[in-house]
């Protein structure tokens, strides 16, 4: 049984065999491998390793990625995309505008959607599946809006429990109407090509709610226009004008207005997706602390709404260098080198949240290495994530020896500079960030640590394993 998890694969991409162009995806699951069942957890443990070196690129960016297959399906003509990120998330997008009558097939390294334009959409013939993915599940809300059509969309354990109410509520005022139990999938979404745009001011910052309402204006007969009060991740206004929508950015009294003419017409494009600065931030983050580590990830995006860590780690003291910048597609990208450092805490504005919300567990994980306080503040989105981000990445802390403590939306973690004692099991949830962000910490640690599940690591990240041995990281048998 010794290093039974050695070497195990988290859906690693199968070459599908070709097919005819635009044949609808419904064979199961053809460009990745399936997760573990629920109650069939694969458990892992990392260990600690010697220097991290290399150059690497990671997959495709997943927020690029599902608005590439949306876009592409309302577009007119035929959308071709490199680089598109395989998970199980973006392979459920695909599907789902498959369904809906914009087939999305990979023909040898690129993915192509053949577009129906806005309004063209169909009725789907049964259900829809959106597994794990919120990002998905959401923007497809605003996809479907103003077409009529009505949609019964539905989701894994983890995803039913996560609140849609955020999106319906400014969809429903539109027009749309939606059937349900609450505010949780399943849901049955009826869409309408009589939408009324409207004027909508963001609550909190959700570029998932900005973009469903955007996507939504698309169909409209007027314009649409969300304000919010900080900024979020700006994909989708990008990719937009990019498909040829006609989108404006204005100051406005409460923040910043993003507003889309209704009926515009889409036109099919090539698109380059970059590389997800979120599954980039792994391989950063573990360089950091391990010593004598030097790597360069390549081609990376570094959009200003998507770059909060590598700010904040830059001003814990880590080397941390964007090289060889440029634009692709419209995206600001870059090589991003980090080597070992030895880092020192600082507190992290509530204000840049919106742009790392996702790496909080991983900047946790960093911070137990740094010395002294690290102060994390306003994260009160990361409990209403995959899991309760918050909650568990106390836990996964306290499980290793480290001095830690959440209270209200702030997350303060007491880092001795002096490493890690490790040696604990941690509880991901289901929620495959929690569950890298853990693997990473064991590089550095004195004792292995482990973690409970790694089969979900396969909605973002496929390749996770493999890229991270490929640098030197050492992976071993769960602890029992």
């Amino acid at each position: 049984m010794k290093d039974r998890w050695r070497g195990a694969r988290f859906g690693r991409p199968r070459h599908a065999r070709k097919k005819g162009p635009f044949q609808p995806v419904t064979h199961p699951k053809p460009h990745v491998e399936p997760a573990a069942p629920h109650g069939d957890p694969h458990p892992l443990a990392a260990l600690k390793s010697g220097p991290l070196k290399g150059e690497i690129a990671v997959p495709g960016d997943k927020s690029i990625s599902h608005r590439a297959l949306m876009l592409g399906g309302l577009a007119t003509g035929r959308t071709r995309i490199r680089g598109l990120l395989e998970s199980e998330d973006v392979i459920n997008t695909a599907r789902a505008m498959t369904a809906l009558g914009a087939p999305a097939q990979k023909n040898g390294d690129v993915w192509e959607v053949l577009g129906r334009g806005t309004g063209g959409l169909r009725n789907p013939e049964g259900p829809i599946d959106f597994g794990n993915s919120g990002t998905g599940a959401r923007l497809m809300m605003g996809v479907i809006a103003p077409h009529d059509v009505t949609v019964t969309m539905v989701g894994d354990a983890s995803l039913s429990k996560r609140p849609m109410a955020r999106v319906l509520g400014p969809l429903k005022a539109m027009g749309v109407n939606v059937e349900g139990e609450g505010d949780r999938l399943p849901l049955t979404v009826r869409g309408s090509s009589r939408l009324a745009p409207i004027h909508y001011v963001l609550p909190v910052p959700s570029a998932q709610v900005k973009s469903a309402v955007l996507l939504a204006g698309l169909g409209t007969a007027g314009e649409t226009s969300v304000v919010e009060r900080e900024a979020t991740r700006d994909h989708t206004e990008r990719m937009l004008r990019y498909f040829g929508a006609e989108v404006a950015t204005a100051p406005a009294p409460e923040g910043t207005r993003i507003s889309v003419r209704g009926q515009s017409e889409l036109t099919g494009r090539d698109i380059a997706v970059p590389g997800d600065p979120s599954s980039a931030a792994f391989l950063v983050a573990a360089a950091l602390i391990v010593p004598g580590s030097e790597v360069t990830v390549r081609g990376i995006l570094v959009n200003p709404t998507r770059t909060g860590l590598y700010t904040t780690l830059q001003e814990m003291g880590g080397d941390v260098v964007f090289l060889n910048q440029r634009e692709e597609g419209g995206e600001p990208v870059a090589d991003i080198r980090v080597r070992y450092s030895e880092l020192s805490g600082v507190t992290v504005p509530a204000e840049r949240a919106p742009s790392m919300i996702d790496e909080y567990p991983m900047l946790a994980v960093v911070a137990a290495f740094a010395r002294g306080v690290t102060r994390m503040e306003g994260l009160a989105e990361l409990k209403v994530k995959e899991s309760d981000r918050l909650a568990a990445t106390v836990a996964g802390l306290l499980a290793n020896g480290v001095t830690t403590e959440a209270s209200g939306d702030t997350l303060t973690v007491e880092g001795s500079g002096r490493g890690v004692p490790g040696g604990g099991l941690v509880a991901t949830h289901l929620d495959h960030r929690m569950a890298m962000a853990f693997l990473v910490m064991g590089l550095a640690s004195d004792a292995p640590v482990t973690v409970d599940d790694t089969a979900m690591i396969a909605t973002s990240f496929p390749t996770f394993q493999s890229l991270m041995e490929g640098i030197g990281a050492r992976f071993g048998e769960a602890t029992k």
